[in-house]
């Protein structure tokens, strides 16, 4: 059932996909690494409920954040090689706007 809500969502977004940006291609990757970092962190909730090992649940938030930090850098990457080639294509002001989401997104790396 976790790979029908993961295929809906990825389905959602690219339906709705109107941003200037549109929809990349790790998109649906990246959906998909986040709905299983969710399905872990209810899972982390429950093992604090039952009250696990802090072992065992520090090793599960660890591993949450290091499938959140890959999620968020494959997302980035695909942002700067897809949306700053094109923006290097446009002039005026559409231009300046992207080089400052660019700058702006760097901080996230």
């Amino acid at each position: 059932m976790a790979a029908r809500k993961g295929s809906a969502t990825a389905e959602a977004i690219s339906e709705t996909a109107t941003t200037p940006h549109g929809l990349h291609h790790s998109h649906k990757e990246v959906v998909s690494r986040m709905n299983r970092a969710a399905g872990q962190v209810r899972n982390i909730v429950a093992m604090i409920e039952a009250q696990r090992s802090c072992l065992d649940i520090a090793q599960q938030m660890h591993a949450v954040e290091a499938a959140i930090r890959s999620a968020k850098k494959t997302l980035i990457k695909d942002h700067i090689d897809h949306c700053l080639d094109a923006a290097a294509e446009v002039t005026g002001p559409d231009r300046r706007t992207a080089m400052a989401e660019f700058k702006e997104i760097t901080k996230y790396l």
